[in-house]
């Protein structure tokens, strides 16, 4: 015969009160408090939440097994590994360096496992544990599929006033996802690099330290500019609020001409890509002709967030990072017609690095193989068509921005509108 569950009454009247009761039985004891009404209904309405929070902590406190992850070292440290070398730790990642700094491998920083909490009053243990599960079958002879360790108490790391200056920087900066990833490795490298050597007292040898290892990797210019950017910026703000007085990562990183040099697509290529327009998602394919018509940068196309008119022709404003980026760039007869009538808010969804991702894959898969050929290199396209249409070379920057800055450079000097809208419709697509 099936046994029936119990139905639980939280409500009841206490001998010479007029008033319903509420009882609630937890761990801790039993606990009764009036409602202030006689009325059965209202009483029912008044308990609602009480009942709610009591079922929510009597469920938080089952034992239960919840995913976790189990560090094989602890993140955010320095470790050295059994052959002497040494190891960053993240969240999520080991990086083996050796002796000279170089990077040996990478491997995940540990695994899924499950911790094993509540069990305080099944087990009297008070403190979690975790549950490794075994990735492979133990064999015949092992009667034990899992292994279970003591979880030790989660250790705070004990913060340098050089730790604060960079969290600090983080969230002022609002660094968030793969770039505070990336920063967050930066700023341990160099801690490893120097034997966490103060930033009151580093020297600018102290950060050419982070270049020469970044180059040993056979690194761009660029990208470790870029890499060892975000400490400058730290430091710089650090320096804004007189917590330092001098930068020792400002300037290390010299300037070389080994950027990879990019070909424009050629109009076979934009062939190639209209013949293929279906392959792309709507949003992708109005993106890649705004960028193919106008030569604006991914990141720009991203910026814009509303339109504006000038003797009705429509315009939008990008590149407003820097000054010489900024300006007005009109919207092109090739692309009107798949624009909204007006521009209300952003007008694209997501993040310029997802974008480009997902723009050089799709041309990548319909043959444009040359690893020269990139999505931006339709802004070298715009810049040879507008070239080979006759256009000035002052047109050329006011409708493409400048990419150093220079004297003529400057939003607010620039043509009429009408006057750019005629010479960004030569680029076409």
């Amino acid at each position: 015969m099936a046994k029936t569950k119990r139905k639980i009454d939280y409500l009841f009247l206490r001998p010479g009160s007029r008033n319903w009761w509420i009882k609630l039985q937890s761990p801790n004891g039993r606990v009764e408090k009036s409602l202030g009404t006689p009325d059965r209904t209202q009483a029912e309405l008044l308990a609602l939440h009480m009942i709610a929070e009591h079922k929510a902590k009597l469920l938080a406190a089952r034992p239960r097994l919840e995913p976790a992850w189990h560090h094989q070292y602890e993140p955010g440290r320095e470790h050295v590994s059994p052959d002497g070398g040494r190891i960053i730790a993240t969240d999520r990642e080991l990086i083996y360096l050796d002796a000279k700094g170089l990077i040996t491998s990478r491997v995940p920083n540990g695994g899924p496992a499950f911790l094993a909490v509540g069990m305080g009053k099944r087990l009297g243990m008070t403190v979690p544990f975790l549950v490794e599960i075994a990735e492979k079958p133990l064999g015949p002879t092992a009667p034990v599929l899992f292994s279970v360790s003591e979880a030790k108490r989660p250790t705070i790391a004990v913060k340098t006033p050089d730790d604060t200056i960079f969290e600090t920087y983080l969230k002022h900066a609002n660094i968030t996802g793969y770039f505070e990833r990336e920063a967050r490795t930066v700023w341990a490298l160099y801690k490893m690099l120097t034997d966490s050597k103060p930033l009151k007292d580093a020297t600018r040898d102290d950060g050419r330290k982070l270049v020469q290892h970044f180059e040993s990797q056979n690194l761009k210019s660029a990208t470790i500019q870029k890499k060892v950017g975000w400490l400058t910026a730290a430091v710089n703000l650090a320096v804004k609020e007189d917590r330092l007085k001098f930068n020792p990562f400002s300037g290390v990183v010299p300037r070389r001409e080994d950027k990879q040099a990019r070909l424009s697509l050629s109009e076979a290529d934009i062939k190639l890509a209209k013949r293929n327009f279906a392959k792309l998602e709507e949003g992708d394919q109005l993106l890649l002709r705004l960028l193919a018509t106008t030569g604006m940068r991914l990141s720009e196309a991203f910026e814009i967030d509303g339109e504006m008119k000038e003797r009705g022709c429509r315009y939008v404003i990008v590149g407003k990072k820097t000054e010489q980026s900024l300006r007005r760039v009109p919207l092109p007869s090739d692309v009107l017609p798949v624009l909204p009538k007006a521009i209300m808010g952003r007008l694209f969804q997501g993040n310029a690095r997802a974008a480009s991702k997902r723009l050089n894959r799709f041309l990548n898969e319909i043959g444009v193989a040359d690893p020269r050929k990139v999505i931006h290199s339709l802004r070298h396209r715009a810049q040879d068509r507008l070239r080979a249409a006759g256009c000035p070379e002052d047109v050329r920057w006011a409708l493409l921005g400048h990419e150093e800055k220079t004297v003529a450079a400057g939003y607010g000097e620039g043509f009429p509108v009408p006057t750019l809208r005629k010479w960004i419709d030569k680029i076409g697509f």
